[in-house]
């Protein structure tokens, strides 16, 4: 009878060993570790910053490696260009590499505008208390403030920020100093440089999507930032920012007639260059004149094609720049796609309503907050228009006045 015993004894001993072995401390996770990124706390895909705080919020934390974001430009490309801007200088301050290609300005000159890095002290806003008369409780302050029917209301914060600190801040009142700027990386497509080295005359893109779509394959293959290659040395994020892709200058004419002739041209290109970013430490943000294309099934089919993408629509040279209900803000942006990352359901935006300001130093993206309804005094002054007479304060208007309002 010891024999069983003992090999009960050992048997449990074996299983007890075991089961201290699952509970044992976790190693060190092995996601890349790569200066300017962070993991995502939804999906675990790695992020990086747009440079702008309040459009990380929206996309869920930051720009997600291997995707691609559509910038829907306004009308005059000011604000589109600014956030593509905030973009790269972000990655110059990480230290990643740039790709940059343009057809309306040289790339060298979108970099020489890039927005000064300011301190974190300066930018964060704070918030003012209003002072308050010692006699005076905090409470009934607020009731004299505020509109009885809307006391009840909850209060809304109307700048977007997450809780944690990720990217930097910029000044876009001054440019980067040329000492920052050349210390990163940067590589270049300008299309009267490179198209008389392109020779593809059987790709269904265009001459210069296709030499675009060589160019930046060759940087990623050159440069280690391909997956499938062995890792040489310390990884880096290369940022991708491509200005005005489906313009005229491109040699595209998707905005300038109803029926193009190149209408596969730019989605075969988004095709092509959404595979590159898959399999690549690489992020693009690509800005497209999005207001002059009017057939809306490419542009769906465009935006598809993305992962991210938003549209923006500036108030200049519109009714709405003289408009007080949004003196505060100088246009509107939408949310027109959020990414399926490693999930079935995306995060949406918590709020639809945005508009984006840009202060003196500073671009923003708020929640669009516009003054108190006057429909209903709107509603006594048409009601007494229609009746043909203005009413008296007791009552004794003209005949035919039987909408009295107290």
């Amino acid at each position: 009878m010891a024999a069983p015993v003992r090999s009960m004894d050992k048997t449990s001993a074996e299983s007890l060993s075991s089961n201290n072995t699952s509970f044992q401390k976790k190693t060190k996770s092995k996601l890349i570790s790569i200066p300017g990124t962070r993991p995502s706390v939804q999906n675990g895909q790695l992020l990086v910053s747009t440079g702008v705080t309040s459009l990380d919020y929206l996309l869920g934390g930051g720009l997600a490696v291997g995707t691609v974001l559509l910038i829907g430009e306004d009308r005059y490309d000011s604000y589109s260009r600014m956030i593509l801007k905030y973009f790269l200088a972000e990655g110059v301050v990480c230290r990643h590499e740039l790709f940059v290609a343009a057809a309306q300005d040289n790339p060298d000159d979108i970099l020489q505008e890039l927005p000064a890095p300011i301190l974190d002290d300066v930018a964060i806003p704070k918030a003012v208390e209003q002072p308050r008369l010692p006699c005076e409780p905090r409470d009934s302050l607020e009731a004299m403030n505020i509109a009885w029917r809307y006391q009840n209301l909850p209060k809304v914060q109307s700048f977007l920020a997450s809780s944690s600190r990720f990217g930097h801040y910029y000044d876009v009142s001054k440019t980067m100093e040329p000492e920052i700027r050349l210390a990163a990386k940067c590589h270049s497509f300008y299309p009267p440089e490179h198209l008389s080295q392109s020779s593809n005359t059987h790709s269904p893109m265009l001459e210069s999507y296709s030499a675009l779509l060589k160019s930046l394959q060759e940087v990623i293959n050159r440069e280690g930032f391909d997956l499938t290659a062995p890792m040489s040395k310390s990884r880096n994020i290369l940022r991708v920012g491509l200005h005005s892709l489906g313009s005229a200058l491109w040699g595209d004419d998707l905005s300038c007639h109803d029926n193009p002739k190149h209408r596969h041209a730019l989605t075969t290109f988004l095709y092509g260059l959404r595979a590159l970013m898959r399999s690549s430490l690489s992020v693009a943000v690509v800005t497209l004149p999005s207001h002059l294309i009017q057939d809306r099934a490419l542009m769906g089919s465009i935006t598809r094609l993305c992962d991210n993408a938003i549209a923006l629509e500036s108030f200049k040279g519109s009714e709405r720049e003289t408009n007080p209900l949004y003196k505060d803000y100088h246009g509107l942006l939408q949310v027109l796609q959020v990414p399926h990352l490693n999930c079935l359901a995306s995060q949406l935006p918590d709020h639809k309503d945005l508009a984006f300001k840009l202060k003196r130093k500073q671009f923003s993206i708020e929640r669009l907050h516009l003054p108190p309804d006057l429909s209903e005094t709107v509603s006594r002054v048409s009601r007494g228009e229609l009746a043909g007479s203005p009413v008296s304060a007791c009552g004794s208007g003209a005949p035919g006045t039987k909408h009295l309002d107290f």
